[in-house]
């Protein structure tokens, strides 16, 4: 094992890692907002509306992540096409990015939908006395107290989806585990380089974790 090529061959990987964490960002934020009104839906009194976000999440809960990666690779751009009418390039960082948000909401959506009903009541209540509307008990009452509650999980669950970033090989986005592998490839050094990568997705994700426990116990307190 030869580990000496590592050092000169960080910038290349840190634009990696750039990606993986751009990707990352932009598909939690993304996630999150679309799992929120998938939660509200799951909530509503419409049966329609509740049975319908009740099909995605499940649906979306059902198949691999990996699979959903190379369907949205090949979708997207089919899908502009049929509704523009033109041919419209679209790159594997945004392919990967609608894949990450579609697939992750499923799962923050029953995070969110956890905390909501995790708040009494008697919160909704006294909103609805102050003469509040239900979006502005929910917006101003309920949905700050439960992200609160569910912050942990919705950490926790981040910390997965930066180590499921790294199926995007599948439709060769150069993400920090894929310039590793090509980079151990061109100097002959594949073995080393995966190591590397292995140990970095290791610490961030211990890190990660460490921190969010400390977090859940400060809020459990």
């Amino acid at each position: 094992m030869d580990f000496s090529q590592i050092v000169p061959a960080l910038p290349a990987l840190m634009e990696g890692m750039v990606v993986t964490l751009k990707l990352l960002v932009m598909a939690v934020l993304g996630g999150v907002v679309l799992g929120t009104f998938i939660a509200l839906g799951r909530l509503s009194s419409n049966a329609f509306l509740s049975g319908l976000a009740k099909a995605y999440v499940n649906y979306f809960r059902s198949i691999p992540l990996l699979l959903v990666i190379i369907w949205f690779y090949l979708a997207v751009p089919m899908l502009l096409n049929w509704i523009t009418g033109d041919f419209v390039p679209v790159g594997a960082f945004a392919s990967c990015l609608v894949a990450f948000m579609m697939f992750e909401a499923a799962y923050y959506a029953e995070i969110v939908r956890a905390g909501i009903q995790a708040i009494s009541r008697g919160q909704v209540n006294a909103a609805y006395a102050l003469g509040m509307t239900y979006g502005q008990a929910m917006r101003l009452v309920i949905l700050p107290q439960a992200f609160r509650k569910m912050l942990p999980l919705l950490l926790q669950q981040s910390i997965i989806l930066f180590q499921d970033t790294s199926l995007v090989y599948a439709v060769g986005l150069m993400d920090f585990l894929n310039s590793a592998r090509s980079r151990g490839d061109i100097l002959g050094q594949p073995h080393e380089f995966l190591i590397f990568a292995g140990a970095v997705y290791f610490v961030i994700s211990y890190c990660a974790s460490y921190i969010v426990k400390r977090l859940q116990k400060r809020l459990v307190v």
